[in-house]
């Protein structure tokens, strides 16, 4: 049985550049992301040990350091707060990168959507293109 992060990383190992957003204490996804060829570079406000292979780059995507972001082809966050979804759309499609995410619990997106299901029950929530504010998807 497949489980929702091999789903996720089946879904994001397709694009060869891509930014984490908020790594936190979770690398497996750039982790395996990785290991199938990808180039991560994974961020947050505070430094954060990410393993061999994955980049790491204190960031804060309400005030991002453009040049992380300028190379990528997606931006994706895990368990991303609906506060940091807006930022996070605003420097993807600055460098017209896709962007793709899940949140917490009962969390809905805060900006314009396509869903996914993912398994276990876990939603992967895509940026759309076309919606007011929104260019990508």
């Amino acid at each position: 049985m497949t489980t929702a992060r091999e789903a996720l990383v089946d879904r994001l190992k397709n694009f060869d550049r891509l930014v984490e957003v908020g790594v936190g204490r979770q690398p497996e996804v750039a982790t395996a992301l990785v290991e199938r060829g990808c180039v991560v570079t994974a961020t947050d406000v505070v430094e954060r040990a990410v393993p061999d292979g994955v980049g790491f780059v204190k960031d804060d995507v309400t005030e991002p350091e453009k040049s992380v972001y300028a190379d990528a082809e997606c931006v994706y966050g895990l368990n991303l707060p609906p506060e940091l979804h807006r930022p996070a759309w605003d420097v993807a499609r600055e460098f017209d990168a896709d962007f793709l995410f899940t949140t917490l619990g009962s969390d809905q997106p805060s900006i314009s959507v396509d869903r996914e299901t993912l398994p276990e029950g876990e939603t992967l929530f895509v940026a759309k293109e076309g919606v007011p504010g929104n260019r990508r998807g």
